[in-house]
Protein backbone atom coordinates (compact mmCIF):
# COMPACT_ATOMS: atom_id res chain seq x y z
CA UNK A 1 0.00 0.00 0.00
CA UNK A 2 1.08 3.40 -0.79
CA UNK A 3 1.50 6.42 1.84
CA UNK A 4 -1.85 7.61 -0.06
CA UNK A 5 -3.87 5.07 0.69
CA UNK A 6 -2.76 4.99 4.59
CA UNK A 7 -3.91 8.49 5.04
CA UNK A 8 -7.27 9.28 6.49
CA UNK A 9 -9.74 11.03 4.02
CA UNK A 10 -11.33 13.87 5.86
CA UNK A 11 -14.37 16.42 4.98
CA UNK A 12 -14.58 19.96 6.14
CA UNK A 13 -17.90 21.73 6.85
CA UNK A 14 -17.97 25.42 5.42
CA UNK A 15 -20.73 27.89 5.87
CA UNK A 16 -20.60 31.24 4.58
CA UNK A 17 -22.88 34.73 5.73
CA UNK A 18 -22.84 38.23 5.00
CA UNK A 19 -23.87 39.99 8.54
CA UNK A 20 -24.79 43.90 7.99
CA UNK A 21 -22.21 44.65 11.42
CA UNK A 22 -19.09 45.94 11.35
CA UNK A 23 -16.35 43.31 11.44
CA UNK A 24 -15.83 44.90 15.23
CA UNK A 25 -19.16 43.70 16.35
CA UNK A 26 -19.44 40.68 14.54
CA UNK A 27 -15.95 39.54 16.68
CA UNK A 28 -17.11 40.43 19.97
CA UNK A 29 -20.00 38.47 19.13
CA UNK A 30 -17.56 35.24 17.97
CA UNK A 31 -14.82 35.98 21.66
CA UNK A 32 -17.00 36.90 23.97
CA UNK A 33 -17.87 33.67 26.55
CA UNK A 34 -21.29 35.42 27.59
CA UNK A 35 -22.79 36.04 24.21
CA UNK A 36 -21.00 32.70 22.72
CA UNK A 37 -23.52 30.95 24.97
CA UNK A 38 -26.54 32.66 23.33
CA UNK A 39 -25.27 31.49 20.02
CA UNK A 40 -24.04 27.80 20.67
CA UNK A 41 -23.42 26.22 23.85
CA UNK A 42 -22.04 27.99 27.62
CA UNK A 43 -18.26 27.91 27.23
CA UNK A 44 -16.58 27.11 30.38
CA UNK A 45 -13.29 28.75 30.90
CA UNK A 46 -13.46 30.39 27.69
CA UNK A 47 -10.78 33.22 27.06
CA UNK A 48 -10.07 34.61 23.34
CA UNK A 49 -6.38 33.86 24.21
CA UNK A 50 -3.80 31.74 22.24
CA UNK A 51 -3.34 29.10 23.72
CA UNK A 52 -6.12 28.82 26.70
CA UNK A 53 -8.16 25.59 26.90
CA UNK A 54 -12.06 25.64 27.25
CA UNK A 55 -15.12 22.95 27.12
CA UNK A 56 -18.64 23.26 26.43
CA UNK A 57 -21.05 20.46 27.37
CA UNK A 58 -23.13 18.49 25.20
CA UNK A 59 -25.36 15.70 25.01
CA UNK A 60 -23.86 12.27 26.55
CA UNK A 61 -23.51 8.99 23.91
CA UNK A 62 -21.71 5.92 25.19
CA UNK A 63 -18.46 6.23 26.81
CA UNK A 64 -17.95 9.32 25.63
CA UNK A 65 -19.02 11.93 28.47
CA UNK A 66 -20.47 14.98 25.57
CA UNK A 67 -17.44 17.16 27.01
CA UNK A 68 -15.98 18.77 23.79
CA UNK A 69 -12.26 19.70 24.65
CA UNK A 70 -11.19 23.36 22.75
CA UNK A 71 -7.85 25.37 22.82
CA UNK A 72 -7.65 28.47 21.48
CA UNK A 73 -5.10 28.20 18.36
CA UNK A 74 -4.97 31.85 16.43
CA UNK A 75 -6.32 35.04 17.47
CA UNK A 76 -5.95 38.02 15.20
CA UNK A 77 -8.89 40.34 16.61
CA UNK A 78 -11.60 41.63 13.78
CA UNK A 79 -9.87 38.94 11.14
CA UNK A 80 -9.34 35.06 12.38
CA UNK A 81 -10.09 33.41 15.39
CA UNK A 82 -9.04 29.22 15.29
CA UNK A 83 -9.58 26.78 17.94
CA UNK A 84 -9.20 22.75 18.46
CA UNK A 85 -12.47 20.93 18.88
CA UNK A 86 -11.94 17.24 20.42
CA UNK A 87 -14.84 14.95 21.75
CA UNK A 88 -16.12 11.71 21.27
CA UNK A 89 -14.94 8.37 22.34
CA UNK A 90 -13.19 5.65 20.80
CA UNK A 91 -15.10 3.06 21.83
CA UNK A 92 -18.51 4.87 20.28
CA UNK A 93 -19.69 4.46 16.20
CA UNK A 94 -21.72 7.04 15.23
CA UNK A 95 -22.86 9.63 17.44
CA UNK A 96 -19.91 10.28 19.61
CA UNK A 97 -17.00 8.31 17.94
CA UNK A 98 -13.56 10.43 18.53
CA UNK A 99 -13.25 13.62 17.02
CA UNK A 100 -10.35 15.68 16.35
CA UNK A 101 -11.15 19.32 14.37
CA UNK A 102 -10.45 22.78 14.05
CA UNK A 103 -13.06 25.64 13.71
CA UNK A 104 -11.50 28.38 11.79
CA UNK A 105 -13.72 31.29 11.82
CA UNK A 106 -13.15 34.81 9.31
CA UNK A 107 -13.66 37.88 9.03
CA UNK A 108 -13.50 40.09 6.15
CA UNK A 109 -15.06 43.84 5.87
CA UNK A 110 -17.63 44.11 2.85
CA UNK A 111 -19.60 46.83 1.24
CA UNK A 112 -22.44 45.78 3.21
CA UNK A 113 -21.24 44.54 6.33
CA UNK A 114 -19.00 41.40 7.34
CA UNK A 115 -18.35 38.12 5.35
CA UNK A 116 -18.15 35.48 8.11
CA UNK A 117 -16.80 31.97 7.07
CA UNK A 118 -16.73 29.22 9.12
CA UNK A 119 -14.64 26.10 8.29
CA UNK A 120 -14.90 23.01 11.04
CA UNK A 121 -12.17 21.20 9.25
CA UNK A 122 -10.95 17.55 9.58
CA UNK A 123 -14.26 14.94 10.07
CA UNK A 124 -12.13 11.50 9.30
CA UNK A 125 -14.55 9.39 7.52
CA UNK A 126 -16.16 7.15 8.17
CA UNK A 127 -15.84 7.72 11.55
CA UNK A 128 -16.47 10.78 11.49
CA UNK A 129 -19.69 10.99 9.10
CA UNK A 130 -22.44 11.31 12.04
CA UNK A 131 -20.99 14.44 13.56
CA UNK A 132 -20.45 15.80 9.99
CA UNK A 133 -24.20 15.86 9.02
CA UNK A 134 -25.04 16.48 11.96
CA UNK A 135 -23.08 19.48 12.74
CA UNK A 136 -23.12 20.30 8.37
CA UNK A 137 -26.95 21.42 9.66
CA UNK A 138 -26.09 22.48 13.27
CA UNK A 139 -23.76 24.97 11.92
CA UNK A 140 -26.06 26.72 9.46
CA UNK A 141 -28.53 27.32 12.22
CA UNK A 142 -24.98 28.71 14.55
CA UNK A 143 -24.54 31.02 11.96
CA UNK A 144 -28.22 32.32 11.98
CA UNK A 145 -28.27 32.90 16.16
CA UNK A 146 -24.94 34.97 15.36
CA UNK A 147 -26.42 37.17 13.51
CA UNK A 148 -29.78 37.31 15.88
CA UNK A 149 -27.34 37.81 18.78
CA UNK A 150 -25.71 40.49 16.91
CA UNK A 151 -28.69 42.51 16.50
CA UNK A 152 -28.25 45.47 18.41
CA UNK A 153 -24.43 44.75 19.53
CA UNK A 154 -23.30 47.61 16.89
Amino acid sequence: MNEVALQPHTQDIVVDEVFPHAPETIWKTLTSGALMSRWMMVPTGFEPVEGSRFTFQTTPAGAWDGVIHCQVLEVLPNERFVYAWKGGHEGNAGYGSRLNTVVTWTLARVDNGTHLRLVHSGFVTPRNDTAYRNMSEGWKKVLRQIGAVTEGQD
